[in-house]
């Protein structure tokens, strides 16, 4: 995937912003990134678009910024002018996609039908906006869609908040969601930034979903660990289950027959999404130990290793 598509997608959701007002788009952009969400689809409903992109790329050139509702060629020459990484459309219109095609812009045209989408496929486009997402069916239609169409990827944009958001996010051809619900107008006009930046955190945690999935515990050899599995079984009336590395006392206490990784042993920490969960902790700073990750069949990271250890544990990132 092109590189700056897979850092929208490691992102996972694009704010979709309104600006009647180009001074505001500086804190604006500040509150987005604070938030976690380091992206922008500046839509050039408003007059003050193409501003708003220049001043964001000046001034804010940690986040990455787009801009929508591009409808004609004007309006994609004066956003490509201002600096614009990517350029979303509303609909698909063939002449204005190749237009941006031949002048270098990264295009995601809004689709919502088959014929759009094998278009807008034949034109090497990896990525499109599927509009209004949830007034065409959500992401059952773009389930139904995956079967012939296993090689395009989604941006779902329309209807999409943090409530339904990962309805869509959990589907492997969804590269990233869109969405205007943490950048409300009333939001930007009162200027609560604070607040744009806490709805930003709530959609940030709310995808990544972490939550404790197993501990590890450190055993000198097997015997040990079997004991100590079948005492906390005991216990608590877990299940035992014997595997070639490990005995499990149910699914929450793993006890290794030889010690691992971690002084006492480590914690699994069980995320929606093991590649954004680098992405969003690789921004606080978290670094991750090289060599430690395992892919699945398709090559999707399933887990990975944190550098250091916290409280004598090692900690690793899980797929759920």
């Amino acid at each position: 995937m092109n590189p700056l598509l897979q850092e929208l997608s490691n992102i996972g959701i694009v704010p979709v912003i309104a600006l009647e007002d180009a001074s505001k788009a500086v804190p604006l952009a500040r509150a987005l990134v604070a938030g976690g969400l380091p992206a922008a689809e500046v839509t050039f409903r408003t007059a003050a678009a193409e501003d708003a992109i220049k001043a964001i790329i000046a001034e804010v050139p940690e986040i990455i910024v787009g801009a929508g509702t591009v409808t004609n060629k004007d309006q994609l020459d004066r956003a490509v002018a201002a600096g614009c990484k990517f350029v979303v459309t509303p609909g698909f219109n063939p002449d204005t996609v190749k237009y941006g095609i031949s002048k270098g812009a990264l295009m995601l045209p809004g689709t919502a039908t088959g014929g759009e989408m094998e278009q807008a496929m034949s034109l090497g486009l990896e990525v499109v906006k599927f509009f209004p997402a949830e007034q065409n069916g959500g992401v059952a239609k773009l389930k139904a869609l995956a079967g012939p169409y296993r090689t395009i990827k989604w941006m779902p944009t329309g209807g999409v908040n943090t409530r339904n958001m990962m309805d869509y996010l959990s589907f492997d051809q969804i590269a990233c969601c869109g969405g205007t619900w943490m950048v409300k107008k009333d939001l930007i006009e009162a200027e609560k930034w604070d607040e744009i930046t806490a709805i930003c955190k709530d959609c940030v945690k709310t995808m990544l979903g972490f939550e404790l999935r197993h501990i590890g515990i450190n055993c000198e050899n097997a015997e040990e660990a079997e004991k100590v599995a079948r005492q906390f079984c005991a216990i608590f009336g877990l299940d035992c289950k014997v595997g070639n590395s490990s005995v499990f006392a149910g699914t929450a206490v793993e006890c290794m027959k030889k010690p691992g990784r971690g002084k006492l042993g480590h914690i699994a920490i069980g995320t929606n999404s093991v590649a954004r969960a680098i992405y969003h902790l690789g921004r606080q700073g978290v670094k991750f130990e090289a060599g430690s990750e395992s892919v699945d069949a398709k090559g999707k990271i399933k887990a990975i290793y944190l550098e250091g250890e916290v409280g004598g544990f090692a900690i690793h990132l899980v797929q759920k």
